[in-house]
């Protein structure tokens, strides 16, 4: 943490042996007007500049909407200079459900992603103004070659009067930050799990069809300040 406010997060892969393989790092940027996050194959690199530099998570003004990107250029400057092949690839969008002080209960996540080819390849998505980007498609109901996810929703324990999921043993502690991503025709498949097993580590599982840029910055959306959110 930088004076708290500019964390610097690290996902590693745990093997069954307990040893850990680091995977991706995640710093978010100062002087930023929103909450901006550079996404590195270096943890010691975090610059947009740097060869390790894979993609970045940016968010709205006020929290409730995150798009994660490739490692493009900035849409608007490369419209300035009429160099479309470099645009950012827009990979996925967290769209986090209107929610001051928490009244309506746990967060409610929505998971906008490009659908994958036949071929397996992800279908690119290169706005080129603001109704292009995925969270306008899917808000005007332009979901072709769009998959939409959303977070189970959890079930009210009298016992310990919360809200819980059941992680299978992967998350041992309580957390606003937990949750499972399902789709809505089939809610018994779990997508992607997060949750908090100790004070500054969490755990995450993902599979088809995220891959582990969308799933890292799916995680690290949970972390921010959401001013309409809670």
């Amino acid at each position: 943490m930088d004076r708290g406010l500019f964390p610097t997060y690290f996902l590693h892969l745990e093997k069954d042996d307990g040893r850990k393989i680091f995977l991706l790092a995640a710093r978010k940027r100062k002087k930023s007007k929103t909450s901006n996050y550079v996404i590195s194959v270096d943890p010691t690199d975090l610059s947009r500049g740097g060869n390790s530099f894979v993609g970045k998570l940016r968010s709205n003004l006020f929290g409730t909407s995150f798009t994660v990107f490739n490692c493009g250029d900035n849409p608007q400057r490369r419209r300035l200079f009429g160099d479309e092949k470099s645009i950012d690839c827009e990979v996925a969008t967290v769209f986090y459900e209107t929610n001051v002080f928490g009244l309506r209960g746990p967060r409610k996540m929505t998971i906008i992603i490009p659908a994958l080819t036949f071929e397996h390849k992800r279908v690119d998505v290169n706005p080129v103004s603001e109704r292009d980007t995925l969270i306008e498609r899917w808000r005007n109901g332009n979901v072709e070659n769009l998959l939409t996810l959303h977070n189970k929703a959890p079930m009210w324990n009298n016992k310990t009067q919360s809200y819980v999921l059941n992680f299978h043993g992967r998350v041992t502690q309580a957390s606003v930050k937990n949750f499972q991503i399902v789709y809505d025709s089939n809610v018994d498949y779990t997508v992607m799990q997060f949750g908090r097993v100790s004070e500054d580590i969490f755990s995450m599982d993902y599979s088809y069809p995220l891959c582990g840029l969308q799933a890292f910055a799916i995680a690290i959306s949970s972390f921010d300040t959401k001013l309409a959110c809670e």
